[in-house]
């Protein structure tokens, strides 16, 4: 067992098969992955943020791996990626960027093959059920408009006062129906991160 203390995990699955009156096919799909853990430094200040850090690391690849099975899919198979964290009233907004920054992005990108662009995020503090935004954005490419993205997620009784909502999201494809122009997926290349 790893540093997190892990109270439950939320898995959510979504298959866009209609649009604007328009049929998906195949239909788009995101998954999301939820880990809902002990704040170690809930109702403290703390200088040093080493443990969060280290459980950022721990839960990319974890939460990286579920939404991969989620969707059935190989990891390169993986289109896009986001994370986010929701921080119970007790902890701090840096709690969920020691998460999120410094460590969770490796093994994230390892469980989608790849990664070579930054992965989008969000952070706030809110309470039992309050929804959070997973931003999404192409996984190699930051340029790919049709991959701006994003996927609300709730846990009904996350976070407690002094617990932190983790999620990552991964999609297998763009939104459904894009046309706003730009770089597409199969024009990327994947080298800087941003074509």
């Amino acid at each position: 067992m790893g540093l997190a203390k892990i109270r439950k995990i939320v898995t959510i699955v979504e298959d866009t098969h209609e649009e604007a009156g328009q049929t998906i096919s195949p239909p788009t799909r995101r998954a999301a992955a939820v880990a809902v853990i002990e704040n170690p430094f809930a109702g403290t200040y703390q200088d040093d943020l080493e443990t969060l850090m280290a459980i950022g690391e721990e839960l990319g690849g974890l939460l990286g791996e579920r939404c991969v099975a989620a969707l059935g899919i190989t990891p390169q198979q993986a289109q896009s990626y986001g994370k986010a964290a929701l921080v119970g009233e007790n902890g701090e907004l840096e709690h969920a960027a020691a998460i999120l920054h410094p460590r969770l992005g490796k093994p994230l990108r390892a469980a989608v093959e790849k990664g070579a662009a930054l992965v989008p995020s969000n952070k706030k503090r809110g309470g039992m059920g309050h929804p959070i935004d997973v931003p999404l954005g192409h996984k190699d490419a930051a340029y790919v408009r049709s991959h701006f993205d994003g996927m609300e997620v709730s846990v009904n009784d996350a976070p407690r006062a002094n617990e932190i909502l983790v999620a990552v999201a991964v999609a297998d494809s763009g939104r459904p129906l894009p046309r706003v122009g730009g770089l597409t997926h199969d024009e990327a290349e994947g080298k800087d991160g941003l074509r």
